[in-house]
């Protein structure tokens, strides 16, 4: 007696579409909320950034009696290893420095971000 043949079969065209739609459709759903996460991280960031060196520079006025000139005084007097990445722009070199009222403290009294926009509570970036 002879077993039948077994022959290989592919997918049908109509197979493929149907899983590509399937897929495409999941895609629709997890991409907004991809981009909403990856937008809360970037904020996240950016605040524990800010917070980091405002508490340095404070560090450094406690132990000096003055605020830095600028920001790689801080990195050069080892209170900071580099200089942090403003995630929301993507450059070290982009924040904006405050200086304080009496310009004979240095020249450095609070920083903020240079970005544009607001964010998720509604403040505006440099407002934070």
């Amino acid at each position: 007696m002879n077993a039948p043949k077994c022959e290989p079969r592919g997918f049908t065209l109509i197979e493929l579409l149907v899983v590509l739609a399937i897929v495409a459709m999941l895609l629709t759903l997890a991409q907004p909320r991809y981009f909403q996460s990856i937008d809360h991280s970037k904020e996240a960031i950016l605040k524990t950034n800010l917070q980091t060196m405002r508490q340095t520079i404070d560090k450094f006025y406690a132990d000096t009696g003055r605020y830095p000139d600028s920001l790689e005084e801080l990195v050069d007097e080892k209170y900071l290893r580099s200089i942090p990445v403003d995630p929301l722009t993507e450059s070290a070199s982009s924040w904006v420095l405050l200086p304080p009222e009496d310009a004979d403290l240095g020249k450095v009294y609070d920083v903020t971000t240079s970005a544009p926009g607001t964010g998720k509570d509604g403040t505006a970036y440099a407002d934070w």
